[in-house]
């Protein structure tokens, strides 16, 4: 089939005509097809049906893109949402203190995927107290008043719940040794009850794009939450 006058054959006449959906969902001969149509009517005739064909494919493209989107966030989410249950669960199983804060450095930061984990307590106690020594690398004690200058940094902000960063230049008060590899923070404010001071958990991860503002709060805010109520049973 050549030539101004070359013509389909039978079979795939009858082809195109009894499927013709063929030729409709394949975009590479839907292009060609109006190219061709173009070069019939010349450069001095605006198509608008290719025009409009143009701009819907285009549409198309967008709304592809659109569409796995919401499908990666969506699935980003769900592997979210299961990290931070199957956290609490094995957070609510140890039965003293100390199994407790185990749990956390260890199995809890592997399920959150987290590099360091530092709960913070606010107390005139002092780290080198023997009775705090023994409680293992996870607790560190602070003096009144650090969490709320740790998480503002001197600034006249409100303190949220849950503070998404990169490391501040104080981190080795809360991660000693491993501030140096630190680059991004979530920072969990916890309200410990009644006459009690405030404390916080800091998950701390060697990538610096783990944790940023711009990111949801929603599941560490529930975790926060959750972890509140345990420290709240162990401090009682």
């Amino acid at each position: 089939m050549s030539g101004k006058n070359a013509v389909i054959t039978g079979d795939l006449r009858e082809k195109i005509i009894s499927e013709p959906e063929i030729i409709l969902e394949d975009r590479d001969l839907m292009k060609a097809l109006v190219a061709a149509n173009e070069r019939v009517m010349g450069a001095n005739i605006v198509d608008l049906r290719g025009i409009a064909m143009d701009r819907l494919e285009a549409r198309l493209d967008r709304l592809e893109d659109t569409h796995r989107h919401v499908i990666a966030a969506a699935y980003e989410n769900l592997a979210g949402t299961n990290q931070v249950h199957r956290a609490v669960l094995k957070m609510l199983d140890p039965a003293e203190f100390d199994g407790f804060l185990a749990n956390l450095g260890g199995e809890i930061a592997d399920i959150l995927r987290v590099d360091a984990l530092k709960l913070v307590l606010e107390s005139a106690v002092d780290d080198d107290d023997p009775a705090v020594r023994k409680l293992g690398d996870v607790l560190s004690v602070a003096e009144p008043g650090f969490v709320e200058g740790y998480l503002t940094q001197g600034r006249n902000v409100p303190i949220r719940q849950v503070t998404l960063r990169q490391v501040q230049p104080d981190g080795a008060l809360i991660y000693g040794e491993a501030a140096d590899w630190i680059r991004s923070e979530a920072c969990l404010r916890l309200d410990l009850g009644h006459g009690r001071l405030p404390g916080m958990l800091a998950l701390g991860a060697e990538d610096p794009h783990q944790f940023k503002p711009t990111q949801g709060t929603d599941l560490l805010t529930f975790f926060a939450g959750v972890f509140e109520r345990a420290m709240r049973r162990w401090l009682s």
